[in-house]
């Protein structure tokens, strides 16, 4: 049985060289972690014994698979758990029938679950998108599909038969081959050991290593990271509680959050927090008054559509400068006139949400300037950190956040996990639901080990080393950009401008006469290069950027109704991360050089070694050649 846990092993870290987010993505890597995410879904319903026209498979926490299956007559479908095979992966599949599903129902909402959203409307996708909510487990998914696979290959009910070597907390969190380095040394050191350097894929000019800017979407890992997740996977019930417990110290120190005056939630991802918040700000009783949330054209979907399913809340939204900073006075003024001056009848301000630093323009909001003034109006404030904990220091009690909010797949451990902070007592939950959400959570012990060695290592390199660095590279990014003729970048754009001090490694733009989806898919054809395009779940903003006024707006909610598949405007984004260098940039600048010019080029078709390298990376993961596997 040791054979079919290497096995299982072998088959993530082959997902991890190729890793990014699913769907949406232009790059080579985004390609085949979807087509390996989809198969999961396959390979479920061929465990099941399911007919794959007839059910859809949705994939859950087991919170969220409870929510659904509450909703459901217990004949339409069916339900495997990754705990039931002995891996502390967290993950729940449900085989639905497809006409099974109820009407309206969306009992979380966020990035994924809809189509196209404006400030009073939204068009919701279908499933199995709209019940998946945010990024999902897309590591812990594979890892579940494959494990499934050898499952049944190998006729053994669980992997917590196998005898695989245990670790302590200490080993799994502390130590490793970096223990020696800090600072710029042991970011150096680190980067050796991302998994996937140098990965070859097929362009235009032959094979290229795989560069990518897709970091605000995801991040990839690097060895200690995996190394803690798989050693995280088959442990023994008093070793994961340490684990949890341990790794609930890190980030309240990383956050400097203490645990005397914050609640720590483990969650799947930054959506699932915001909803949690949401819902309990919906359970909260304010006798005869009319509660408003109040949140910024910033907001990604995640901080914008949970605050619309709340009954009897109403949503007021911050306008914004060109370069994306909120004003402050206005947040003043509509705070005074809903809970000081009552200018709005019944309405008072309860909440205030805003992103720590936008995934579409880059720009860091002055937390601590937002939190003085929220609080003199004894109002609550929740910060989306989810663009922000990978690249500058989080002060969660320095900057007086209430509610802080993030996902470990953007921090370089893409196995599920996120985390909520709460000021104690703000969670607004019975003891059994309490209870329900903090199991749901802690059941991926292998996630949160991999959050807490990525901070653990984030933070013995230093936060300022990290901003230094990549603002470094923003600098060189947006001085070549600058140069390339029809080519608009939004936001701040000046190096030497004042305002460059709230720009991180995030750039969107676009390039005149080519949609953003071309440049792209050019951009990975030409360079290898994998960055994101479209609306970026921010659809709000991106209208915003490109002018989309409401008459445009009720245009394309008829053409998205109609045509559900066609292609919207939108922007192309490149993002940074610690993984990237000068060369990346350099190369990047050089791509869309020959892609604005529109540079004559001989017009190699690379279909077939797209087919290929997909087919390939498939294989490599989802091997099943049992020959060479027999027990």
């Amino acid at each position: 049985m040791e054979k079919a846990f290497t096995e299982l092993l072998n088959g993530v870290n082959a997902a991890l060289e190729t890793y990014s987010n699913v769907h949406r993505g232009s790059g080579h890597h985004s390609i085949v972690t979807t087509h390996l995410f989809e198969e999961a879904r396959s390979m479920v319903l061929d465990y099941l014994g399911l007919n794959k026209g007839k059910y859809v498979v949705i994939f859950c926490t087991p919170r969220r698979a409870h929510l659904l299956t509450a909703q459901l007559d217990p004949a339409s479908y069916q339900i495997v758990s990754s705990k039931d095979l002995g891996l502390s992966l967290g993950v729940r599949a449900l085989a639905v029938k497809r006409n099974a599903f109820p009407k309206g129902i969306r009992f979380q909402a966020g990035g994924g679950t809809a189509r196209l959203a404006s400030g009073d409307w939204v068009i919701w996708a279908r499933e199995p998108d709209r019940y998946e909510a945010g990024t999902p487990a897309i590591i812990n998914i594979i890892a579940f599909a494959r494990a499934l696979q050898l499952v049944r290959h190998f006729r053994f009910s669980s992997f917590q038969e196998i005898s695989a070597e245990k670790h302590t907390t200490a080993e799994i969190l502390y130590h490793d081959e970096l223990e020696k380095y800090s600072g710029e040394e042991l970011l150096e050191e680190l980067r050796k050991t991302l998994i996937g350097r140098d990965f070859l894929v097929p362009t235009v000019d032959g094979p290229k290593p795989f560069i990518n800017l897709d970091n605000a979407a995801s991040t990839p890992t690097f060895m200690p990271m995996w190394t803690a997740a798989s050693r995280a996977l088959c442990l023994p019930v008093p070793t994961q509680q340490e684990i949890i417990e341990e790794v609930k110290s890190v980030c309240a120190n990383f956050l400097h959050a203490s645990s005397s005056d914050y609640d720590m939630v483990f969650t799947s991802n930054t959506t699932e927090s915001i909803n949690l918040v949401a819902e309990s700000t919906g359970n909260e009783s304010l006798e005869d008054l009319e509660p408003v949330v109040v949140n910024t054209l910033l907001e990604h979907n995640s901080n914008d559509l949970p605050w619309r399913m709340i009954p009897g809340f109403s949503l007021v939204r911050l306008p914004i400068d060109e370069n994306g900073i909120v004003d402050l006075n206005e947040l003043e003024t509509i705070l005074c006139e809903y809970n000081h001056d009552h200018k709005h009848g019944k309405k008072r301000i309860t909440l205030v949400s805003v992103s720590g630093a936008s995934n579409v323009l880059g720009v860091y909001n002055d937390l601590a300037a937002i939190s003085r003034i929220v609080h003199q109006y004894d109002v609550r404030l929740l910060v989306d950190a989810a663009q922000m904990v990978a690249h500058r220091k989080v002060d969660t009690e320095g900057c007086g956040i209430d509610y802080l909010a993030f996902s470990a797949h953007k921090v370089y451990a893409p196995f599920g996990c996120g985390v909520l902070l709460a000021r104690k007592g703000l969670l607004r939950f019975s003891p059994k639901e309490q209870e329900a959400i903090r199991s749901s959570g802690e059941e991926n012990v292998a996630g949160i080990a991999a959050l807490g060695k990525a901070l653990f290592l984030l933070q013995r390199i230093g936060m300022d080393v990290i901003q230094k660095e990549e603002q470094a590279l923003t600098s060189r990014a947006l001085q070549g950009l600058s140069k390339i003729p029809g080519l608009q970048v939004y936001g701040i754009k000046d190096p030497g401008s004042p305002e460059f001090a709230q720009k991180g490694g995030v750039i969107v733009f676009s390039v005149k006469g080519i949609l953003s989806d071309r440049v792209a898919k050019e951009l990975a054809k030409l360079a290898g290069i994998g960055i994101r395009y479209g609306c970026h779940c921010s659809h709000i903003l991106i209208k915003h950027l490109l002018g989309v006024g409401p008459s445009l707006q009720r245009f394309q909610f008829l053409i998205v109704t109609l045509f559900p598949r066609m292609a919207l405007p939108g922007l192309a984004r490149v993002s940074l991360g610690i993984e990237n260098s000068q060369q990346d940039i350099d190369t990047l600048i050089q791509a869309l050089e020959m892609i604005a010019r529109k540079s004559p080029r001989p017009r190699k078709d690379i279909k077939q070694p797209m087919k290929d390298f997909v087919r390939a990376a498939n294989h490599k993961v989802f091997n099943q050649d049992f020959e060479v596997l027999k027990p």
